[in-house]
């Protein structure tokens, strides 16, 4: 069991991610008169500038079976892109990304189909992730229940764009947590719930965990994290400064912000 316990599920092998952003640097009211000035020369739209983004910078990590790990850093610092890398869905420059199974990633802003109701949206997906319709069926009032999207009214049988933030969110995790996974990927879908959906959330991390998968959380709140993982990585700047217990990385990560301190990308611990 131990031997089972230790086999990696994810390995990132010193993975560097660019992307083009159209659009050009916010530049505040000198670049617009610049933009502006350049419309009028042309005599049309001006072209929009376009950069190139260094997100991720040569992050190598290992997640192994069991494991809970937690993202941390400021906005920006890559966070969700390597989420991306690791689900298959964002392409490296350099590095490998290697992964045991089919990891599965779950955001706040999850395809589900805002004009169908909640209810087609969870039998969809469902099968999204690979359950059979019957499946679905058997599922389908714990995935419900769990979200706690009906407590008020019928809110399952309304369009999806009615829902708040923290409904729509609830709703993706309980779909993805519905089955267990080799590998899922959490990118700020607790964030939004009250206290007590936090609770059933973590409880039923533990119990995927549990059942040989490894789970991934990013999170903006540092509670959650030490609450829900044992072991951290801290992103800043596209770079991973600290990678260990999740109390310590938190803590050298919440002094970085209080005083600007912690300048020196730190070794990982794993």
């Amino acid at each position: 069991m131990a031997e089972a316990e230790n086999t990696p599920t994810v390995v990132v092998d010193g993975v560097h991610i660019t992307y083009t952003v159209h659009g050009g640097r916010s530049g505040g009211r000198g670049a617009a008169t610049a933009a502006l000035s350049r419309m009028l020369r042309r005599g049309g739209a001006a072209t929009p500038a376009a950069r190139r983004v260094h997100a991720v910078k040569g992050v190598s990590l290992v997640a192994r079976r069991g494991e809970a790990i937690g993202l941390i850093g400021s906005n920006g610092s890559g966070k969700s892109t390597l989420l991306k890398a690791i689900a298959g869905l964002q392409p490296v420059e350099r590095g490998q990304v290697y992964t045991h199974g089919q990891p599965s990633l779950l955001g706040v802003n999850a395809a589900l189909m805002n004009d169908l109701t909640g209810e087609r949206n969870v039998v969809l997906g469902g099968l999204a992730m690979g359950m059979s319709r019957a499946e679905v069926r058997e599922r389908y009032a714990g995935i419900v229940d769990f979200s706690g999207v009906n407590e008020k009214d019928d809110a399952i049988s309304r369009p999806m764009r009615t829902y708040s933030s923290g409904m729509g969110a609830r709703l993706r995790f309980s779909i993805a947590a519905a089955k267990s996974h080799d590998v899922l990927l959490i990118d700020e879908a607790l964030s939004t719930g009250d206290a007590r959906f936090r609770r059933r959330s973590q409880r039923r991390i533990d119990e995927l965990r549990a059942e040989a998968g490894t789970v991934f959380l990013v999170s903006h709140s540092n509670s959650t994290i030490t609450e829900t993982c044992e072991r951290a990585l801290w992103l800043e700047a596209g770079t991973l400064r600290m990678d260990g217990p999740a109390k310590e990385v938190v803590a050298a990560y919440e002094e970085f912000t209080a005083t600007g301190t912690g300048t020196e990308p730190g070794k990982p611990g794993k």
